[in-house]
């Protein structure tokens, strides 16, 4: 049960790492483009937004308590915002910087915007994977544990 609630932990803290960076980095472009149509920089506002929901969760679901993984279907749900969110960057830089998965030039710097944009790329793909690997580990977290209750109520039933 231990070893849940830190795997729990470890994924949470991820998670809320991984939106951060993209939340500072998305949003330091939406201020420097802040005159702009909004409609042209939607797919970004909407990445903005998909950071915040996921901050705001993982934040909220860091502190283990016996029930941490049940919560699944909401992170299945933004590990798929996340995926959509990825696929519109991938979009919207249509290979401008390279490869998609070339994470080679990743940067945080100010001058490298190409870096800056495979960051972004990379952390929302990857806090895809941990949102979706925090939901199947509670699919199964969550089965196991009403496997558990029913046959204790089973054989508590024939006594």
């Amino acid at each position: 049960m231990i070893l849940t609630d830190i795997f729990s932990m470890i994924l949470r803290l991820a998670e809320l790492a991984f939106a951060a960076i993209v939340a500072g980095i998305n949003g330091e472009y939406l201020h420097a483009v802040h005159d702009s149509d909004s409609w042209a920089q939607g797919r970004f506002i909407y990445t903005e937004v998909v950071a915040a929901i996921a901050i705001f969760l993982s934040i909220i679901w860091l502190f283990p308590f016996a029930g941490s993984f049940v919560h699944w279907p909401v992170d299945v749900v933004i590990s798929i915002c996340w995926f959509v969110a990825f696929g519109l960057l991938v979009n919207a830089l249509d290979g401008a910087c390279g490869y998609v998965f070339d994470w080679v030039g990743i940067s945080f710097s100010r001058e490298d915007q190409c870096g800056k944009w495979k960051a972004v790329e990379a952390f929302a793909f990857l806090s895809a994977i941990c949102w979706l690997v925090s939901g199947i580990v509670g699919i199964f977290w969550v089965r196991d544990r009403e496997s558990r209750i029913y046959r204790r109520r089973w054989y508590n039933s024939r006594v």
